[in-house]
């Protein structure tokens, strides 16, 4: 039995070096990119993935435990909360504009196609953010 834990130990490592250098990348990531949709991506993909295969191989570890059912409980709340953090983290810098338009692709939540609006509708954008070039008013 020896042999089959030995393997185990080492597919465990393998697993928590992957987790870390997921992580790494994520905070790397974090600190690289240039806009807060470029960052919110970066911190919560390779962040919860790095985060679960930290835990999968903790759990390869620590088979027989009552610690999986932790970890596990751990992973599947990441799963649930960090991406949905992210989305509300992201629709605020969106409609406060502290994104940068010039790197998004389409402008799906905008208002340029209607023609008779004088001015933006109310959101919740502060009253002295600035105004871009394509907006009509």
């Amino acid at each position: 039995m020896t042999v089959v834990r030995e393997i185990l130990d080492v597919v465990a490592i393998g697993f928590l070096l992957l987790g870390s250098v997921m992580a790494l990348a994520a905070g790397v990531g974090l600190v690289r990119f240039p806009d807060v949709i470029s960052r919110l991506h970066a911190g919560t993909k390779p962040q919860v993935a790095g985060v679960l295969l930290i835990m999968v191989g903790g759990a390869i570890r620590l088979a027989g435990t009552p610690v999986v059912w932790m970890l596990l409980l751990g992973g599947l709340l990441q799963m649930l909360t960090v991406p949905v953090s992210a989305h509300m983290i992201s629709r605020i810098a969106y409609r406060r504009r502290h994104v940068r338009e010039d790197l998004l692709v389409v402008h799906e939540a905008g208002f340029a196609g209607l023609a008779d609006l004088q001015d933006d509708p109310p959101g919740d954008q502060p009253a002295d953010a600035p105004r871009d070039q394509g907006d009509s008013g």
